[in-house]
This record gives structure tokens, C-alpha cells and sequence, in this order.
């Protein structure tokens, strides 16, 4: 079988929602061409093997490829949403990515697609399903969307062992149990436990049915405090100058975190219990509310193996059988927390140049690729948000985005970018406050004044914690 060669200016390895992120931005912005591979049969990434009660954590408006909305622009009416705007379903994103291959980027004629394929490295991959192998000769640049590498649980393995004859699943197959069992163990505490535990407590389980194994609290946000419309303004610009403030009056790292919660910030969900792990999830009071309900939560450290008859904790045992379900949340979101350069030579590895916004940092990196001279130039501007796991990562994410905003609100170009690109948001809500609007006025008032104090608190418990200090 012969190589298939191709010559294009952009070869972009993944077409998960990152992928398909960047590509739209130089697809709008630029004449180049692109060939876009993925393992999957269909855009969308890990959508694709995503639990079927999935939704997004975020509003809809948030999230996607900056020329197409995936929001339908309503909140939602029912459920534990209810008075927020809407969180699309699984199969809604999934859908949506497929529509915006199929009817725009493949309509250009400036987008080869290769679904179904491995890459090999050095612009060679192969066809899973032939084995046609094919080598791409790139003009500007290889652009890595696999680097974060998204972990999902239908894929996951353990890492711990699980004995023959124990009932253990990933939360995909939750919806597929045909008959009660003794009751359910979650193990994980992350977002995906969250997402099963609510499931079950949705679809009628007794709170007392369920084991939640939790290794570690976690710091959430509140939804409420990310809305992107007028309507929430005291809320999501209110949170804002909130968290300023908070960090700007600490007298300590704790004495921050509980002035965060105090003031709405955060929320937690066992108000005894000190969290430690900071994932950026986020959720609504009516689901917090949910959560609380389930009494027997588990706080003996990490799984070891699951027997018969007994859980295995780093810090102990409790008990079970075989007549128990054991849900698989384990997984991380993010397995790859290194940080690289954004830009190097003849290569763009996005990463979040935003918290918690892994959609809107790959437009914006196009946009810069775009748009900049050279890398150095463009790194500058694209310093990487790092992601968290723990609840120190909370102030080094937020020291850096300060950062970014910083250089951001320096560049006219940029600024204007901004406030035209539908992912971004917030910059719409700043413009339209209007000038007899002295609520919405001070709320930036308070943001801006403490602004400049909160980052150099930030420094100095990031140096502190550097030298081995916490407070």
C-alpha cells in the first residue's frame, strides 16, 4: 500500500473540542488550509464516549467554536438548573460539533477531515480501519490538541483492584441497571461522583442507599456566578469583584479561603470538612442541597482494591458485598498537568490561557497565531493558566490569569477581539453597563481597586508556599 502525502499550512491532531476551537478562529481569520485527524468517527472528542447523562458544567454560551452559538438562548425551567441558564446535553455538544464540521468547515474546501486515524508523529498517521498510511507536509505549523489528554470513565482503568464476582461499572452504564442492588458506592469525589450521585438521587434512590467514597473535598463554584447575561450581573461580575476583594483583605491563605466562601465565591459541600482539591467544578445550590442528602460519606483516604465482601481505603476498611453496585468516578478530567510553551518551533500545544475555559484558550491562541509575529511575541501574550487539582493550584491559576488579563487590557487589538468573540463573554457585560447605572458601576469600582492589592497577595502566598510556608 502506498503513502498518501498531503501539503497543508495547519495540521491539527485532534478534533475534540480544542481542535475544533482553533481551527474555526483560522478558519475565520485566515486563508490557510487545514487537515484535521482524530481517532474518533466523528468530531467532538471525549463527547463521543461521554456518559449518556452528561451535561455541560458550564452555560452553553460559553462553550463551543466562536462562530457557531451552541446556546439556545433560555434558562432552564425544570430540574436542578432551574433559573440558570441552559447546560447542553452530551449529545447536544456532540451534535453540534458534527454540524459544524459537516456544514461549515468541510464546505470551505479548506478542511480535509480524517476521523478514524492514529498519528504517528512528524505528520505521518494511519488509518485505523485500512491501514492507509499518509504523510503531511506542513507549511506552518502541527498543531498538538491531544497534549492535555482527556480522561473519560467509560475508558478508564482503576488504580486499584477490583475481585472477581463484584459488581463495578463507570457511571455510563448507570442508566442500564435492571434491578435494585443492596445499594450503590460512588467512589471519587470529583465532578463525575458528583454527576452519579445526583443521577441516582434524581432517578429516586434513598441518600441512605448510597456510599460515597470521598478521598478528598473540593472547593466548587457556584454556578449562579457564571452566567453570561445582564440578568446575573450583581451575581457573575458581582462574584468577580467578591473574589478581588476577598484575596485583597486576607490575612492568611485560609482566612482567604473562608472569606471566598463568605462571600459566595465557593461553595463546599460538608460545611465541616476543610477541602483540599480544587477542579474548578461548579455547581447550583438546588444540586448542593441534593448532595447533602447523602449522609454516609466516606473520608478514609484513596481505593486499594474492592473484595467481596470489604473496600480497602488507605486509612481503613468498610464494608460491602456482592449485592452492592460499585460506580467508577475515579478518573481525572485532565491526566497531563505539565506546562509547556504554547508557541515553539513549528509547533502550537494549547493549554488554558483562561481559568477554567479550555474552549475559548484555543480560539484565543488561533487568534494570536494569527495575528502575531512570532513566538516569542505570542507566548508573552499567551502565558498558560495552569490547571488545578489541589486548592494551593487555586492561587497559581488565578495569579496567572490576573496576569494574562493584565497584558490583555494593554492591547487595543486584543481588547476589540475580545469583545466581538461570543466565547468570551464578560467583556460584552463591562461595555454595556451604562453610565447612570451606579449598582453595576460600583461593582466595577470594587474590582478595579482591588485588583492591583489582590495580585500582590497572591505573590506573596505563592512565595511563601515556595519557601515550604502555608498559612
Amino acid at each position: 500500500m502506498t503513502m498518501e502525502t498531503h501539503t497543508t499550512d495547519y495540521l491539527i491532531v485532534g478534533s475534540g473540542a480544542v481542535g475544533m476551537a482553533f481551527a474555526d478562529t483560522i478558519l475565520t481569520e485566515t486563508d490557510a488550509n487545514i487537515v484535521i485527524i482524530d481517532r474518533h468517527h466523528k468530531p467532538g472528542g471525549h463527547w463521543n464516549v461521554a456518559y449518556p447523562f452528561v451535561t455541560l458544567h458550564q452555560p452553553s454560551a460559553f462553550y463551543g467554536v466562536s462562530s457557531r452559538e451552541l446556546s439556545k438562548g433560555c434558562k432552564d425551567e425544570v430540574g436542578l438548573n432551574k433559573g440558570l441558564n441552559e447546560l447542553a446535553t452530551g449529545a447536544e455538544v456532540s451534535a453540534y460539533f458534527e454540524n459544524v464540521m459537516r456544514e461549515q468547515f468541510l464546505p470551505t474546501g479548506r478542511v480535509k477531515y480524517y476521523p478514524m486515524c492514529d498519528y504517528k508523529g512528524n505528520g505521518n498517521f494511519e488509518s485505523i480501519l485500512t491501514g492507509q498510511k499518509h504523510h503531511v507536509e506542513v507549511n506552518k505549523k502541527i498543531v498538538d490538541c491531544t497534549y492535555l489528554k482527556t480522561t473519560v470513565p467509560s475508558t478508564h482503568k482503576p488504580n486499584f483492584t477490583v475481585a472477581e464476582g463484584v459488581q463495578f461499572m463507570p457511571l455510563n452504564d448507570l442508566p442500564k441497571i435492571q434491578s435494585p442492588p443492596a445499594g450503590y458506592v460512588i467512589v471519587g469525589g470529583g465532578k463525575t461522583g458528583i454527576d452519579a450521585v445526583l443521577f441516582l438521587l434524581e432517578n429516586g434512590a434513598n441518600p441512605d442507599d448510597i456510599t460515597w467514597i470521598m478521598p478528598r473535598d473540593a472547593w466548587l463554584l457556584d454556578r449562579q456566578n457564571t452566567q453570561p447575561t445582564e440578568e446575573f450581573f450583581a451575581s457573575s461580575m458581582g462574584a468577580q469583584a467578591n473574589q478581588m476583594e476577598a484575596i485583597a483583605n486576607s490575612t492568611s491563605i485560609k482566612d482567604m479561603f473562608s472569606r471566598l466562601e463568605a462571600s459566595g465565591v465557593f461553595l463546599r459541600i460538608d460545611e465541616n470538612v476543610w477541602p483540599t482539591m480544587f477542579h474548578g467544578a461548579t455547581i447550583s445550590k438546588m444540586e448542593l442541597a441534593e448532595l447533602r442528602r447523602v449522609r454516609n460519606v466516606v473520608r478514609k483516604g484513596r481505593v486499594t482494591s474492592i473484595l467481596a465482601n470489604k473496600i480497602v481505603l488507605e486509612e481503613g476498611e468498610i464494608e460491602t458485598s456482592v449485592k452492592h453496585i460499585h460506580v467508577d468516578c475515579s478518573a481525572s478530567a485532565i491526566s497531563n498537568l505539565t506546562i509547556k510553551p504554547i508557541f515553539s518551533e513549528g509547533v502550537i500545544t494549547p493549554q488554558t490561557v483562561r481559568s477554567y475555559q479550555p474552549v475559548f484558550s484555543a480560539a484565543f491562541i488561533a487568534h494570536v497565531e494569527a495575528s502575531y509575529p512570532n513566538d516569542e511575541v505570542k507566548n508573552k501574550i499567551c502565558n498558560v493558566v495552569p490547571l488545578p487539582n489541589t486548592d494551593l493550584d487555586w492561587l497559581r491559576l488565578t495569579a496567572a490569569f490576573l496576569m494574562n488579563q493584565h497584558i490583555w487590557s494593554q492591547d487595543p487589538d486584543l481588547k476589540k477581539w475580545l469583545l466581538n468573540n461570543r466565547l468570551d463573554g464578560f467583556s460584552k457585560l463591562v461595555r454595556a453597563v451604562k453610565e447612570d447605572d451606579m449598582e453595576k458601576l460600583m461593582i466595577l469600582k470594587r474590582m478595579r481597586d482591588n485588583g492591583k492589592p489582590a495580585m500582590a497577595k497572591l505573590q506573596g502566598y505563592l512565595a511563601a508556599i515556595q519557601q515550604g510556608q502555608t498559612a
